[in-house]
């Protein structure tokens, strides 16, 4: 087979985008497309005007928070008050319930980045004359609530022309819509540095529209003078924001104060009024998110008891197993061992797990084949969750044993970001650039992984905390590269001619800007 130019990098990472219709700020689809979206900001507007009682209610990850943000600056920006909860994921479960409902003392509740399978609450609502208004972008279910209002794309009689967009993008568009009857002077723009997170951290797809309020966002989070993303470049000392820093720096860190303790504590994190006051708040959340990766580490390592290699899927299961971690962990087995998985936590006579795919494997479609033994399911292709009784745990792993018998090879290893081989030749400041040109990279604008074949190991060197990342040095006579290889699987000597996968980060020292190989695995 024949190895990459640069010119055939260019021209694949070009024909991601071929038709992509939205490529500026300016060709953004308008508010008013949405479904009940005048509606429910005319009802806000009334609820304004009247002095009345509203709430906000979000969600404990990225995008949930983020939401509750937006929102919530928007109205203390133009001097709304209003009530927020942002449910605890170990006291109150995800969502709007019955009982956040009943502890709020609202006439119009609006959720944001949930909503959409709260039946129970939009009927208590209905009944006892607050009007809900749910804003959302998760899968619409058979039967929706009865709301007053429901803004989500999903829904098949919405006409917004793209539907896989992320909560906190419906929230700004909400916002949008509230400005334009308003007829005030507010600028939208300066949500997009948060915006480019939740859209990052969500996993939505970075074409089109959301490409575009990603690619703008990192340049206005770089720029940014809100106190949270000040202290994020002093804490760390770093000079600049960019996408990988969203990816494993912001975007861990804001969820794990959702997955440890109480989601609040990122909330007024990126509330903060002053630098100082950021610092704090930004303390108390590393340490949270340290103990998250402690945590991590311990239950990871429980979990490889329950691998079998004869089996094309992972289930696992501990007792009181912080569910928090769950998914991290579910996620980490995957790309470990190149299938899916599924971890749980049980408390008491439950289960509650987090699943994730690999590959082209649709996960969740394997979790529904088991309904019938299932309390509640959901989440997409390459994410899910779900929950069971304690006692039905061992026939589901059978049934999923079973099930999963039936997955094509090639699902497990399918992956759009592999181009190709290359020469080590070709590793330079020109392939940064190039690479550079189509970034941000995500959903459906995968990183790039090339292959290099028998490349000679110059030094290796542990390094980390724990010594469990591998710092290489590979040269093939002519050409000599820098790579590390995080939380490596495979030992590697000097001397040793290897096959690798990778891809290819810039590592920025004293000034001097070279390619850094990020190994993803020894071949």
């Amino acid at each position: 087979m024949a190895k990459l130019t640069k010119k055939d990098i260019r021209d694949i990472l070009s024909n991601r985008f071929k038709d992509d219709t939205c490529t500026k700020l300016e060709e953004l689809p308008k508010p008013n497309i949405f479904k009940d979206i005048d509606k429910a900001s005319a009802r806000i507007i009334r609820a304004i005007k009247n002095g009345e009682n509203i709430a906000i209610v979000g969600d404990y990850d990225v995008d949930g928070v983020v939401s509750s943000v937006i929102l919530s600056t928007f109205f203390d920006d133009i001097g709304v008050e209003y009530d927020l909860i942002i449910p605890n994921r170990f006291s109150d479960g995800y969502g709007l319930s019955l009982e956040i409902v009943q502890r709020l003392d609202a006439d119009v509740i609006i959720t944001v980045d949930n909503g959409i399978s709260a039946f129970e609450p939009a009927l208590y609502c209905k009944e006892n004359g607050i009007d809900l208004i749910i804003t959302d972008h998760h899968s619409i279910p058979a039967q929706v609530p009865d709301a007053y209002a429901i803004v989500n794309p999903k829904q098949e009689d919405c006409s917004f022309p793209n539907c896989e967009i992320c909560g906190a993008q419906v929230a700004w568009y909400l916002v949008a819509s509230i400005k334009e009857k308003l007829a005030i002077k507010y600028n939208l723009s300066s949500f997009l540095d948060l915006l480019c997170i939740a859209i990052m951290a969500d996993m939505m797809e970075l074409k089109g529209m959301n490409r575009v309020m990603v690619k703008k966002g990192i340049c206005a989070l770089d720029r940014s003078k809100r106190p949270a993303f000040e202290a994020v470049k002093k804490f760390f000392n770093k000079k600049s924001l960019q996408g990988d820093e969203i990816s494993f720096l912001i975007a861990p860190l804001i969820n794990s104060s959702g997955r440890m303790e109480d989601a609040k504590f990122s909330y007024n994190f990126l509330k903060s009024k002053s630098l100082d006051d950021a610092i704090d708040k930004l303390e108390y959340i590393v340490g949270l998110n340290n103990d998250r990766k402690d945590e991590e580490r311990l239950l990871f390592e429980d979990s490889l008891k329950h691998v079998k290699e004869d089996e094309n899927i992972i289930i696992a299961w501990g007792e009181e197993w912080h569910e928090g971690i769950v998914g991290i962990v579910a996620s980490r087995l995957s790309k470990r061992f190149k299938k899916p998985a599924i971890v749980f936590s049980i408390s008491g006579d439950k289960a509650k797990g987090s699943a994730r795919g690999v590959g082209e494997v649709d996960i969740l479609s394997l979790i529904e084949q088991q309904k019938d033994i299932l309390l509640g399911f959901g989440g997409h292709k390459g994410a899910a969750g779900a929950s069971l009784m304690r006692e039905n745990l061992e026939e589901f792993r059978e049934r999923m044993y079973k099930a999963a018998k039936t997955i094509n090879p090639l699902a497990l290893t399918a992956s759009p970001d592999i181009l190709g081989e290359i020469e080590p030749s070709a590793i330079d400041f020109e392939l940064l650039e190039i690479l550079e040109e189509f970034e941000p990279y995500g959903q459906k604008n995968p990183k790039p992984s090339f292959i290099l074949k028998d490349i000679y190991v110059k030094v290796d060197r542990k390094i980390g905390k724990d010594q469990n990342h591998l710092k290489l040095i590979l040269e093939d006579g002519n050409n000599t590269l820098e790579s590390v290889f995080f939380n490596y699987d495979k030992e590697v000597r000097r001397g040793d001619r290897i096959d690798l996968l990778f891809t290819v980060s810039k590592n920025d020292y004293r000034g001097l800007v070279t390619p850094q190989l990020l190994i993803k695995e020894i071949i």
